[in-house]
């Protein structure tokens, strides 16, 4: 059976002072949880503060993004250096709000995930369907297209490390979240594709997330779902009590 993941993606959201009360609460809420993994994924000036509240406990920490370059004139840039410097473990790649907003595309979207692999680090990689693409049945054909995008040249004990998030771009930010039933159908295409690339076994036991408008009102049926492995989880995050009983839905079904 696979571990569940849940992922509280903060976005551009909270500051020091509310960042770290809320990591305070949910550690003091979240303190009996033991199966489920639970990852904060603050804006990157609250990584550091946020690693030395949870240094010594269970819960991991993320970042939002990183470059594939090592060092040099990229303003604006983190390197997997500075997110190993301050403890993360994880990184987010290719969210759809990268991809739209900042031009993020299938090849720097492997870029980064092997510069995160290349660290160590755990990718948390999203790929997902815009409303205008479901709507005209390309979905299947959008996912096969960012997923060999997202998976060129890695091999595959690479691609066994990897961590995906089926964001459906319609869902994200919405509060219309796909329905169980949508959401698993195309979580059983990725590891259909899993399988006809790699093999059986890789299909099986890699974890693949859903996100989008995810709270704790339909956590339970969404990640109670065999094909569904946790949530990447955006402002429900921001709030104790949902993003608690979030991840409380994905400590049930581990």
């Amino acid at each position: 059976m696979r571990k569940k993941i849940v992922a509280g993606n903060w976005k551009m959201n909270m500051d020091l002072t509310s960042g770290t009360a809320l990591v305070s609460s949910l550690l003091a809420v979240l303190k009996d949880i033991k199966k489920c993994d639970v990852v904060f994924c603050p804006p990157f000036p609250l990584l550091a503060a946020v690693h030395e509240l949870i240094r010594n406990t269970r819960f991991g920490l993320g970042a939002q993004n990183l470059h594939w370059e090592d060092k040099g004139a990229f303003t604006g840039e983190v390197s997997t250096a500075m997110l190993l410097s301050v403890g993360c473990q994880y990184v987010i790649i290719g969210h759809s709000e990268r991809r739209k907003y900042f031009h993020e595309t299938d090849e720097t979207v492997n870029r980064r995930t092997k510069k995160a692999l290349q660290a160590n680090l755990s990718p948390i990689v999203c790929i997902g369907e815009t409303l205008d693409e479901r709507q005209t049945n390309q979905t299947q054909n959008v996912i096969r297209i960012q997923l060999q995008g997202a998976l060129q040249g890695l091999t595959k004990e690479e691609v066994q490390k990897l961590i995906f998030a089926y964001e459906p771009v319609w869902a994200i930010g919405t509060g219309k979240n796909a329905t169980a039933e949508q959401a698993v159908e195309v979580h059983q295409y990725i590891r259909q594709l899993l399988r006809q690339w790699y093999d059986d076994q890789l299909a099986q036991t890699i974890r693949i997330e859903y996100g989008g408008s995810v709270t704790d009102a339909n956590a339970e049926e969404l990640i109670g779902q065999p094909d569904i492995d946790g949530a990447l989880v955006g402002g429900a995050s921001l709030k104790v009590e949902s993003f608690a009983g979030i991840v409380r839905a994905g400590e049930h079904h581990s």
